[in-house]
């Protein structure tokens, strides 16, 4: 039985379909539990084998046009209303819905900009244009970026609360880790720690393992998207972890940051305090710059702006990205206009998207200060969903 998320986002898509004047969207696949189009975990709760087109009409309808043998499944979990199943070949069945339903523009999952809307491969986009070679359909074919964009950035209140409890139950084991944060142990050891509770608790990870929770002590450390190491922990550096769950489906992405402190330490070093409490200030700059309608470049210009005028080098990477069944998701990001983020920082912020804040700096010879908040964007501005540290947490 399809989960009442799906059937929600289903309509969803519907509704964007029009506001975008689409006529039909179109999910052309195979063999998806091998290669699955990003996009089915939105729309669908099963797998096909033969070749399947999933069509989700701007009218109403949806229709899966499946293998044969995949239909008893289909039946069980589908959301889809009307199921065609064929033997020998998709092309006959196909072109009797796009004949019947005529759509002017049909949307295809290629995209420039976005992986999530690049579930298309080239073998199966060559099949169909095969199939529709001497048709007018082929002048008709649009990308599906910018339904896949609005459908995984906007959230229901269903994925809101979901979300929120995946936040919750992240911050809990960070409150637990610092308990075992000390001088002597390493950071492979913190991050089996945190997998042991994570395990315990029966929730998922929000990407792979070995890069989760991702834990950095000291300078010099591995880049940012490597995982933990037998660096061991010792008084005087700054330890930071980038660490998330999977919860019902949805992922939770957080950093936060520790200091280490010498034995004739009372305070941190200025250094340290200066480059924590930046750090949080241009997490608020950036906050207080979300809002429906602003484009994700000026957001992430708000906060880099503020770092690189108190003395420091700007973070190499985005403010912050997307978060939802997957830990990069959506479409709009607060973005730089870098060549390598394409289109997606000049796409206007909507309401009910949740985004990352995840600035960096570096203090030198005590290691990077780093806190990754997420915050769900509201009709006229954005809430957070994480608490956000506002104090360095000190072990002593």
């Amino acid at each position: 039985m399809s989960s009442n998320l799906t059937l929600e986002k289903i309509d969803q898509a519907i509704q964007i379909l029009d506001e975008n004047n689409i006529d039909l969207w179109m999910i052309f696949t195979r063999e998806s539990a091998t290669m699955r189009d990003p996009s089915m975990d939105m729309v669908l709760d099963a797998n096909c084998t033969w070749h399947s087109a999933f069509l989700i009409n701007r009218n109403g309808d949806t229709t899966a046009i499946i293998g044969s043998l995949d239909l008893s499944n289909m039946q069980l979990q589908s959301s889809f209303k009307n199921l065609i199943p064929y033997v020998q070949s998709i092309k006959e069945p196909l072109l009797d819905y796009l004949n019947k339903h005529n759509p002017n523009k049909i949307a295809l999952n290629y995209s420039v900009n976005s992986n999530l809307a690049d579930g298309l491969t080239y073998g199966m986009f060559l099949t169909l244009f095969k199939y529709l070679e001497g048709t007018p359909f082929t002048d008709r074919l649009v990308s599906s970026e910018d339904i896949i964009a609005s459908l995984k950035g906007r959230k229901s209140a269903s994925e809101i609360a979901i979300m929120q409890k995946a936040v919750d139950e992240t911050l809990r084991i960070y409150d637990e880790a610092t308990s075992f944060i000390r001088p002597g142990v390493t950071e492979r050891e913190i991050a089996a720690f945190m997998l042991g509770l994570v395990k315990q608790r029966g929730f998922g990870l929000a990407w792979e393992e070995e890069l989760c929770p991702s834990v950095f002590t000291g300078p010099d450390t591995a880049g940012a998207h490597s995982g933990p190491t037998d660096r061991v922990v010792k008084k005087g550096h700054l330890l930071n972890m980038d660490f998330g769950i999977k919860y019902k489906g949805y992922c939770s992405d957080l950093q936060r940051t520790w200091y280490i402190m010498q034995d004739n330490e009372d305070v941190p070093p200025e250094s340290v305090q200066k480059g924590f409490d930046v750090l949080k200030n241009s997490i608020k700059v950036a906050s207080d710059k979300l809002k429906p309608g602003v484009l994700g470049w000026e957001v992430d210009a708000a906060a880099r702006n503020y770092i690189v005028e108190n003395g420091y080098e700007e973070f190499p990477h985005g403010l912050g990205h997307q978060v939802g069944k997957i830990v990069h998701d959506g479409g709009a990001g607060l973005f730089p206009r870098w060549e390598r983020y394409g289109t997606t920082p000049f796409l206007p912020i909507e309401q009910n998207q949740i985004f990352t804040i995840e600035p960096r700096l570096t203090v030198p010879e005590h290691g990077v200060v780093t806190m990754e908040e997420e915050v769900v964007v509201t009709e006229t501005g954005c809430r957070y969903l994480s608490v956000p540290q506002e104090k360095l947490i000190l072990i002593k």
